[in-house]
């Protein structure tokens, strides 16, 4: 009996001194990231959080017309100026209406073919420059519907 009551005291002692015996665990882990621009050239969207997600042009009802999605990017080139334009027509569809889009980038308007939007005085030290997407009206007025539709936007780094 008396071996019974020294071993059962050695194990509770045993128990009580080791922390992990008792202690529950929990353990997190998550992922880091960074995207560090190259020095010399970029064009990247101010806000990140909003590229590869669906952007919503508002509706005003009082004026029955669509709203723009204005976004900021920054940009930066050290060898010249900075060329863009649209990777195809932008549209928004329904499936049997459309309605054409007007791509602005820093006040230029964009079209298939490349056009300089940043200059190389502007460029160099690096700005901010706006993206405005805006509806054009079509024949008819705005018809009620679900419409989707993608803009494609390419950036040249113009040499000097």
């Amino acid at each position: 009996m008396f071996k019974q009551l020294t071993f059962f005291g050695m194990l509770t002692a045993l128990l009580a001194s080791s922390p992990t015996a008792w202690a529950i665990q929990e353990r997190q882990s998550f992922d880091i990231s960074v995207t560090i621009p190259v020095h010399e050239a970029y064009v990247l969207p101010s806000e990140p959080d909003w590229m590869g997600q669906d952007q919503l042009l508002p509706w005003d009802l009082v004026k029955a017309e669509l709203g723009r999605l204005r976004k900021s990017f920054d940009v930066k080139n050290l060898a010249g100026g900075v060329a863009a334009r649209l990777g195809n027509t932008p549209y928004l569809s329904d499936g049997s209406n459309r309605i054409d889009l007007r791509v602005l980038f820093n006040q230029v308007p964009l079209g298939l073919d490349a056009t300089e939007v940043i200059s190389a005085d502007q460029a160099r030290p690096g700005t901010r420059a706006q993206l405005d997407i805006s509806a054009i009206k079509p024949e008819g007025g705005f018809r009620g519907g679900d419409y989707y539709g993608t803009v494609h936007l390419m950036f040249d780094f113009l040499a000097p």
